[in-house]
């Protein structure tokens, strides 16, 4: 019976080392899981990199887009190959609109000029 609790006592103390120490351990764990936390840390911040470098491209890639329409609109640029075509319209003025800033200008003009001669009359009175 003696010797049945001496096995199961240095079972128990093996158990229990094996808890403390070793492959699995306690401590074992605790420093994986410190570099899993650290790893996933690094993750993050090279994701946020791989992002910020994928926005630029696409900045890139659409600012070129941009930047070449409004060398054709503004400034008449072509492709090699190309012929540029630019069609000028002439606006359309509507008789009402050019009649009605000459009637208004008119009516200013003999304003002015009745003014002095109204001043000139007082004058002679």
């Amino acid at each position: 019976m003696k010797a049945l609790l001496i096995i199961f006592s240095l079972l128990l103390i093996f158990l229990v080392a094996g808890l403390w120490v070793g492959t699995g351990s306690y401590p074992d764990r605790w420093r994986i899981d410190e570099r899993k936390l650290m790893q996933e840390q690094e993750n993050k911040a090279k994701k946020e990199e791989i992002r910020k470098i994928q926005a630029e491209l696409n900045d890139v890639a659409s600012g070129k887009d941009a930047l070449e329409e409004r060398a054709r609109s503004e400034l008449g640029m072509t492709k090699k190959g190309e012929t540029f075509f630019e069609v000028v319209l002439q606006p359309e003025i509507k008789d009402d609109a050019k009649k009605k800033p000459v009637k208004e200008a008119e009516s200013v003009v003999d304003e002015v000029q009745q003014q002095p001669a109204q001043s000139e009359n007082k004058g002679n009175d």
